[in-house]
């Protein structure tokens, strides 16, 4: 359902938020809560994902779960998307499959981080019970480079991360420092990590893997998986169950 509708003072924007509320009994130490980016076109994914599950838990490995939306408003998506879900850059090489295709405006991702930690999720710990040591982060595309620049820059605010199709071409592959930083500094404590790709994502692929590599070469908590013969516009209803099921199942 809308819950409402939420004008940050952070990024001066407004945010379409949905929040779906298992009917089952509300565990000791609350629900986890797995926070969606572009809830526009994932928030139902991921809702009917655990609430078509949970049920039989035994089974899919998936307990129930709050899942929040986070949704920019239709007309402003493509727009928002590049302020929101990309980090700051002095100089901004595109590079070439991306020419002509980047808005005017970038970089607004410490404000929209400013948004979720300090005016989204206070509103939703007020409604409703969660785990606070339970919230995940999911993004696919430039929300999946949002997700893993969450994790490498402010790592306390979730304890996992869903990264889908990562942009981490972003920037001139500004993540792969990012990630090495974060794991030489030891920030990766209790920090948990699932990233995933189509098969036929060429380049992406690539991307990713250099991201997973230098993770378990720290002995960082990572789940990497192939898609099968899925592309950027098909790999998220193939790899969500899977992506939740590490995220939900990992201390059982």
């Amino acid at each position: 359902m809308l819950v409402s509708s939420i004008h940050s003072k952070y990024t001066n924007a407004d945010y379409d938020i949905n929040v779906f509320m298992p009917d089952s009994e509300v565990p000791i130490d609350g629900f986890p809560v797995i926070y969606v980016l572009d809830g526009l076109s994932y928030y139902s994914f991921a809702r009917d994902t655990i609430r078509l599950q949970y049920i039989n838990s035994k089974k899919t490995g998936i307990i129930p779960a709050i899942i929040v939306g986070i949704g920019h408003k239709k007309n402003e998506m493509r727009q928002r998307r590049f302020i929101d879900f990309t980090g700051p850059a002095e100089q901004l090489i595109v590079p070439h499959h991306a020419k002509g295709k980047i808005p005017e405006e970038y970089g607004g991702a410490e404000q929209f981080l400013s948004f979720i930690e300090n005016e989204l999720k206070p509103l939703v710990e007020q409604k409703y019970s969660i785990n606070k040591r339970e919230q995940s982060l999911f993004g696919h595309s430039l929300g999946g480079y949002f997700a893993l620049w969450c994790q490498f820059t402010h790592p306390s605010l979730f304890q996992n991360y869903i990264a889908i199709s990562p942009s981490v071409w972003w920037n001139e592959k500004e993540l792969l420092n990012m990630c090495t930083t974060y794991c030489m500094e030891k920030k990766h404590s209790n920090r948990h990590t699932f990233i995933g790709v189509g098969e036929k994502e060429g380049f992406m692929v690539d991307d990713a893997q250099e991201i997973v590599k230098i993770l378990l070469s720290h002995q960082h908590s990572t789940e990497y998986y192939v898609a099968p013969e899925e592309n950027h516009a098909s790999v998220v209803p193939t790899v969500i169950s899977r992506a939740f099921r590490f995220v939900l199942t990992k201390n059982q």
